[in-house]
């Protein structure tokens, strides 16, 4: 039983209560000053323990025994009958006749609010390549900028002169190795195929300096990523690109996952004074995040721990280790560089 946090008394408390008023012979009003309730109160929990000795000191529920109109029992399970076929909450309330309101109270109610429950739930799909660059993951991010009067609402909690609003955006282009979650990060001007290309071979070539060769590419399905050009660039490239099932995030859930991460723990999570301020913080924390932060898939250790290791098992080729530049800032113009 979870107590309410404004609760005078526990069930502990009304027994101590009632005890001195029965055995001790206190009267309502001491018993319920040194309770701290009213007198009425007292009197309650004492007439509960008359009638059921220790059991009636325990919360009740507050649902009524009797509601003149609840939606009798054969109406829910027409509902019910009916949405298991699929029909929508408009269509029920039409056939029965019912408002549309009440059919999605119930709907509610019985757990089938949306069409989806309907389904059983998708087997977790986890995985994890066991060679460094067999695959990454690239999403984008987009973030406000900040504006001339400071931070927004995520920083302020209030939404009133509000610093970042009209003034644009960001976009914050993260690719993850799924064998290490060695993580790499740029903060870019636009999200177009020229801007995600650009990215994308600076990425290969960052991940080269450890002895990484990539060799598949997920992305979700993004304009940039669907262009001819980025087609083209993956084949020049020598790498094959593979993209999510459409609504489906999840799969491509590594880099989701690094995205809630980098939110919490570096745009959300400092103040900044400007967008180029945040911008420069990102080199430290991504730092932070491949060398020392403990990852909890990596059995808590930093994605850098998981690359020295199978740097030792000959999985991967030389690289110097230690820390290098995992992130860099620009614009469009140098996409193609």
């Amino acid at each position: 039983m979870e107590v309410h946090a404004n609760a005078s008394l526990t069930p502990q408390g009304r027994l101590t209560m009632v005890r001195r008023l029965k055995d001790e012979n206190w009267t309502l009003a001491r018993a319920a000053e040194a309770a701290g309730v009213s007198v009425k109160t007292a009197a309650k929990w004492r007439a509960r323990y008359r009638a059921e000795a220790e059991a009636g000191l325990v919360d009740r529920s507050s649902r009524p025994k009797r509601i003149p109109h609840e939606t009798p029992e054969d109406r829910v399970e027409a509902i019910a009958a009916l949405r298991r076929i699929r029909s929508t909450g408009a269509e029920i309330a039409e056939m029965l006749g019912m408002p549309i309101s009440t059919v999605s109270l119930v709907l509610r109610r019985i757990g089938l609010g949306k069409l989806s429950r309907l389904e059983p739930p998708e087997p977790p799909n986890r995985y994890e390549k066991s060679r460094p660059g067999e695959l990454i993951h690239i999403d984008i991010k987009k973030l406000g900028r900040i504006g001339r009067n400071g931070p927004g609402h995520r920083i302020t909690g209030s939404r009133k002169g509000r610093g970042s609003k009209g003034a644009g955006w960001e976009y914050v282009h993260v690719c993850v190795d799924d064998a290490t979650r060695l993580a790499y990060v740029e903060v870019l001007a636009d999200e177009k195929a020229v801007t995600a290309i650009g990215f994308l071979r600076r990425a290969i070539h960052h991940y080269a300096g450890y002895g990484i060769k990539v060799e598949r590419l997920m992305t979700d399905n993004g304009a940039a990523y669907k262009s001819f050009a980025h087609a083209a660039a993956c084949r020049v490239l020598g790498i094959k690109h593979i993209r999510t099932r459409p609504y489906r995030p999840r799969t491509n859930g590594k880099a989701e996952r690094f995205i809630r991460t980098m939110l919490g723990g570096w745009a959300y999570g400092a103040i900044y004074g400007s967008s180029a301020e945040r911008t420069r913080a990102l080199s430290g924390w991504l730092d932070f995040y491949n060398w020392k932060r403990p990852h909890g898939s990596l059995a808590k250790r930093p994605p850098g721990a998981r690359l020295a290791e199978l740097n030792r098992n000959n999985v991967v080729g030389s690289y110097t280790g230690g820390s290098r530049a995992s992130s860099t800032s620009g614009s469009a113009g140098r996409g193609c560089d």
